[in-house]
């Protein structure tokens, strides 16, 4: 489902060298991991460095993840319809803001941005059409492949998922419960289809197939 997907992104115009360059001397704002991002309506951030996860809460306050924003990624309050609307660091990050009315003054920029809103909109059609697999496994098996895409690194032998998402997290993205994602990755992890290094990030390695 993903592959043409991946193909597509394959090369991605940089909007942080376009900012620099638009805005010499401003300063960004950085973030530890874990942190939470505060956003303003009139705001747009945007991913210099690092990924920040994106989510809300149900009304029984379960967290639902909504996608991941990587370099060059904007998010923020006037780019959704979601209520509650959280962004939380996943790593160290930082992040540009912009106003909506900077946004409309430059043709150039609104271009750049919009140009990379489409790439959270791929994600999120990616994360919502893995609801149509009827097994668990499966959407497991899309969830991995798509973070592969948005947040993987070349490592020896494979690629490396630079954020570590906790299993409650990849649960609440695929619908199910802690214990069965944590049951369903020991089993890839059994038959050599994933690693876990020392740092507790995943490896998808080259020679398995999800």
């Amino acid at each position: 489902m993903l592959q043409a997907y991946a193909s597509r992104d394959a090369v991605q115009p940089d909007l942080r060298h376009f900012l620099e360059e638009l805005y010499q001397g401003r300063n960004l704002s950085s973030f530890r991991a874990g942190q939470t991002i505060p956003m303003n309506p009139q705001d747009v951030w945007v991913v210099c460095r690092g990924v920040v996860q994106l989510s809300t809460l149900y009304q029984n306050g379960d967290d639902a993840l909504l996608g991941l924003a990587g370099p060059s990624m904007p998010f923020g309050l006037p780019l959704t319809l979601i209520y509650p609307y959280q962004a939380t660091a996943l790593s160290d990050v930082d992040v540009m803001g912009l106003t909506i009315t900077e946004i409309d003054q430059s043709p150039t920029l609104a271009q750049e941005v919009g140009r990379h809103t489409v790439r959270r909109l791929r994600q999120t059609e990616a994360m919502l059409a893995m609801a149509g697999y009827r097994r668990v496994e499966d959407r497991l098996r899309q969830l991995l492949l798509l973070l592969q895409m948005e947040v993987g690194q070349p490592v020896a032998g494979g690629t490396r998922l630079s954020v570590r998402l906790t299993h409650q997290h990849l649960a609440s993205a695929i619908g199910t419960t802690r214990v069965t994602v944590t049951r369903l990755l020991g089993q890839l992890r059994g038959e050599g289809r994933l690693i876990v290094d020392a740092n507790r990030h995943i490896i998808l390695p080259l020679s398995a197939t999800l």
